[in-house]
């Protein structure tokens, strides 16, 4: 007999199916009958949780923002605690959107045309831009932005270009090291210069 849950509990179920789904097939792997397999309900269960699939991608975009927003702050904070070298921080962004399925979300949405359904993922980066940004370095908001961009892009094409241009496969990550460590060099703000 399946147990029962409480709509929050069928919703967060569903929702870290969809997640793992995304992770491990793409977003094209993602549809209300997968998700529904996988957490033991049915298709209608779902819609009845949700709404309409337009929703439900909505709710898996914030589900997701959440997440992103709350390792890259955590990672954030202890870079500037001094617990993080200026390359484990830059791993940790691009992990989030590389192997947690941030950047095929936000591509598959923005596809997809449902823009509304891409404001979670949005309003992440911005939250994100604004965690990296260092107050009275006008220049850092653009390294932030330009670490947040090559994150994204790695994550999608990442192993295909470096693969066609017989680059390391982390050489992305060494840019965006580079980028941080002389920024905040410049600016003043003292991080371990590590870059292995």
């Amino acid at each position: 007999m399946k147990k029962r849950l409480s709509p929050h509990e069928s919703r967060a179920a569903a929702l870290e199916a969809a997640r793992l789904l995304l992770i491990e097939h793409g977003p094209q792997a993602v549809t209300l009958k997968a998700v529904a397999e996988r957490v033991g309900r049915t298709h209608a269960n779902l819609l009845h949780h949700f709404g309409s699939v337009s929703d439900f991608w909505r709710a898996l975009a914030q589900h997701m923002a959440d997440a992103l927003c709350e390792t890259i702050a955590q990672a954030v904070l202890a870079s500037r605690l001094g617990a993080l070298s200026p390359r484990e921080l830059v791993d940790i962004i691009f992990d989030a959107f590389e192997h947690q399925g941030a950047a095929s979300l936000a591509v598959w949405l923005r596809l997809t045309g449902d823009a509304q359904a891409l404001d979670p993922i949005i309003e992440a980066i911005e939250t994100l831009l604004e965690e990296l940004h260092d107050l009275g370095t006008d220049t850092m908001r653009h390294v932030s932005h330009s670490l947040m961009m090559l994150a994204v892009g790695d994550g999608l094409l990442g192993c295909s270009m470096t693969r066609a241009l017989e680059l390391p496969r982390d050489c992305g990550r060494d840019v965006a090291t580079r980028m941080l460590v002389a920024e905040r060099a410049r600016a003043g703000l003292v991080m371990t210069p590590a870059l292995g």
